[in-house]
């Protein structure tokens, strides 16, 4: 149907102008209604008729090229070409043009009367500043700056008021100096001044110039002052050192008063009648000095800025924006320069109006970016003020807290304390407005772009610019949703101590571990964020225009190829969800599953990571597990086996022990770790040579290892004391028939293989009987 209709189009549009060139060449009386009568009889549907062609027409049909993009551009750069060469053949009388005009609109006829005028100017400006200085500046403000002043100023709560009061009073001071100095020339100048109208004009438009170049410089650099704090180190916002900050700021300084003389010079000339063309080429000339000089002063502090962006952080810590910026930015900025020149350069060239000065521009743009992302900054520390004395409280108690305990075992050994990780550089609500307050600056730069270099507007407009705002937005709030959700989720397991579990290396396990949410909020942040992630895409995906109904058919069906193919994977997912819903395990418990045992470290969707506490890391499916064995739940009995010899008194060791388990009780250090004190059962069993004594004590899960090396310290000094002799093994070997001396070297070896299988025996049960099994 549309190649169809696409054939009927063409015939329509072929004959329409068949029809309209026949008639317009034979002077036929054939009208339009004719035209569109023989169409409608011919089946037509849609119908272009030409309009009346003039003269260019037939240039058109000649030079089917002519109307086509490239044509115009070459058009556009050959006129540009010829433009530029008129401007160019003027150059080398561009010096005696400056010089005739200047000497025209000279009061005396000569061009040094403005020198003169400009030594004047200079001399009242000094003369203002230092009647201000003395006056304003020492007497009035100086002593009440310094009284607002603090020691140790921190962020930006503390650091930007007392800044932008300062750049205040700067601008203050400044106006006065001007209107001081204005003064004095009216009051020296003013009253003697009999000139004609058209000398005093020259004269009040130069001296306008004067001052508005003074002004515009000073400000400028009471402005870079505020920013780069070159005197006053401890309100310094970037992170620059003293040399780098001072360095810079007369490179500012003096860039920045060349650029706005130069500027302020090209548009004196202009104002006192200098020719177009002549301007342009000075301007031109001018600004390409400014922007080599712009040049020069981005290489020459290079490693200074990077490393202020990235505020201190090294290279490879930093966030991936931070590092792209502080090495893009010297690259960014030079092009920016360069392309700001030969902007205004054809603008100048082509005569259009130059609105704001381009590369002056710079500047504002990268001023607008730091006011926006100071003022975003100050509000951000006011609203999380109280949070952070907060945060600072816990963290000064928390403290003194570990000070109070030991770093160390009672085996020497440094105990592992445990921290949570975050992979995110963004921790809390606070790393996420920051970010956010550099994304505002960066747009407010990009709205500075938009002004400065008059971008066409309408063009903005366009449904495919549009769009792209619109993805961009969505982009934005998804990014947003995306970190507040798991800076949110990451605070609650945080505060569950998910991610707060000692985990000492080499012990034998068993302690007790995070709470039921602070395991289950981990699966669910992933779920959450996955969730986002789909959410956002998909709604980017339709603002392109692109269907998404068929994705959502597609995810149905790969879901059924997953049930049907993949059921060790259903069966492991399900299993997992059951165990954890039913509240088997969590993160940070000891289990033992048969096969494996250990601390649970990690649990995903599918499977979860058992670590040994000899080392070793298992992995284990959710699917693959029987039976599971939790050894961290409510309490734990430990069970220990003493060997004595058979003359003890049964009935005094069980005294004593009891006596100790009481004292143990009242230990300052482990007493409180004991659930039920430790206590003797008496004789478990006779070997040939002892009697098995054994006590046990409750605890709580992971506190039995500590607690057993004390017992049997303890009770190895009250043995001593108490006269109580532990049994030593023995093995006691009987001959039939003579002497020791008389074995042979196979029996004497056979003999000492039997001995020695007899004690690994003798270890193995005393090991299954001391590690809190559960014989009763």
């Amino acid at each position: 149907m549309f190649a169809w209709r696409t054939y009927k189009l063409t015939i329509a549009f072929f004959l329409a102008v068949c029809f309209a060139g026949f008639g317009f060449a034979q002077d036929s009386a054939s009208t339009v209604e004719d035209i569109v009568r023989s169409a409608n009889d011919a089946g037509m549907q849609v119908i272009i008729i030409g309009e009346e062609p003039d003269e260019s027409a037939g240039e058109t049909a000649a030079d089917p090229l002519r109307g086509s993009v490239l044509m115009k551009s070459q058009e556009r750069a050959a006129a540009f070409r010829e433009a530029l060469r008129k401007r160019l053949e003027h150059g080398p009388d561009s010096i005696s043009e400056v010089i005739t005009v200047l000497n025209n609109k000279s009061p005396t006829g000569h061009y040094s009367n403005y020198f003169v005028m400009l030594a004047w100017t200079l001399a009242l400006l000094f003369a203002a500043e230092l009647i201000v200085g003395e006056t304003f500046g020492k007497r009035l403000v100086g002593p009440w700056f310094i009284r607002l002043q603090i020691e140790n100023p921190i962020g930006y709560t503390q650091k930007l008021p007392i800044l932008l009061v300062r750049t205040a009073l700067a601008v203050v001071g400044l106006m006065l100096v001007v209107l001081i100095s204005y003064g004095l020339g009216l009051l020296f100048f003013g009253a003697a001044d009999n000139r004609p109208e058209s000398e005093r004009e020259i004269v009040q438009v130069t001296v306008a110039y004067f001052y508005l170049t003074y002004f515009t410089a000073r400000g400028v650099v009471f402005l870079w002052r505020m920013v780069l704090a070159p005197f006053l180190e401890k309100y310094r916002i970037p992170h620059f050192s003293n040399r780098d900050s001072k360095v810079l700021y007369y490179w500012m300084l003096n860039v920045a008063t060349f650029a706005i003389i130069t500027e302020n010079f090209c548009g004196w000339m202009k104002e006192i009648g200098l020719s177009y063309g002549t301007h342009a080429i000075i301007t031109s000339g001018l600004s390409n000095v400014v922007v080599l000089l712009n040049v020069a002063m981005v290489l020459f502090n290079r490693r200074a800025i990077s490393l202020a962006i990235l505020n201190g952080v090294p290279f490879r810590e930093a966030s991936v924006p931070a590092r792209f910026f502080s090495w893009a930015w010297a690259p960014g900025v030079i092009v920016y320069f360069v392309v700001a020149w030969l902007e205004m350069t054809y603008r100048l060239v082509e005569v259009r109006p130059l609105g704001v000065p381009l590369i002056s521009g710079f500047y504002m743009i990268l001023l607008s970016i730091l006011v926006v992302y100071a003022l975003v900054g100050y509000v951000i520390e006011r609203f999380f003020q109280r949070r952070r004395i907060i945060d600072a409280w816990n963290a000064q108690a928390a403290e003194s807290e570990a000070e109070e305990l030991s770093d160390f075992d009672e085996d020497g050994n440094q105990k592992s304390r445990g921290h949570f990780y975050h992979p995110h550089k963004m921790r809390t609500f606070e790393d996420l407005s920051r970010r956010l307050a550099n994304i505002l600056a960066l747009v407010a730069g990009s709205w500075a772009i938009i002004e400065i270099w008059q971008i066409d507007v309408d063009m903005m407009m366009l449904p495919a610019i549009k769009r792209s705002y619109d993805i961009v937005a969505i982009l934005f709030i998804g990014y947003v949703l995306f970190h507040s959700a798991r800076i949110w989720i990451d605070q609650k397991i945080d505060e569950e101590g998910g991610g707060d579990i000692e985990v000492a290396p080499g012990d034998e396990g068993g302690t007790g571990g995070a709470s039921r949410l602070a395991t289950l909020l981990p699966l669910f942040r992933n779920f959450v964020l996955v969730v986002i992630v789909v959410a956002i895409a998909l709604i980017a995906l339709s603002e392109l225009g692109i269907n998404v109904a068929p994705l959502f058919a597609g995810a149905g069906v790969v879901g059924l190829a997953i049930g049907f193919g993949a059921q060790a994977l259903v069966r492991d997912i399900f299993s997992g969800g059951f165990f954890l819903f039913d509240d088997a395990f969590r993160k940070g418990e000891y289990i033992d599953i048969g096969s494996v045992k250990g601390t649970v470290e990690k649990i995903s969707v599918r499977s979860f990571q058992l670590r040994h506490h000899l080392g070793p890391l298992h992995t284990v499916p959710f699917g693959e597990i029987q039976h599971l064995t939790n050894f961290s739940r409510d309490w734990v009995m430990m069970k220990l086996k003493l060997r004595v010899t058979y003359d003890t008194d049964v009935e005094k060791v069980r005294k004593l022990v009891k006596k100790l388990g009481l004292e143990l009780l009242e230990d300052e250090v482990v007493g409180a770790q004991f659930i039920q004190p430790l206590k003797s059962q008496g004789v478990v069993e006779m070997q040939d040579s002892a009697m098995i004594i054994r006590v046990k004590f409750m605890t709580k899960p992971g506190d039995q290892w500590v607690l057993r090396k004390r017992v049997y310290q303890e009770i190895r000094d009250l043995f001593a004391r108490e006269g109580i002799k532990f049994a030593h093994r023995e093995v006691t070997v009987r001959l039939a028939e003579g002497n020791a001396d008389d074995l042979t070297p196979k029996q004497k070896e056979a003999l000492g293989s039997a001995v020695l299988a007899m004690e690994d025996q003798d270890a193995d049960d005393l090991a299954e009987g001391g590690n809190g099994s559960d014989e009763r």
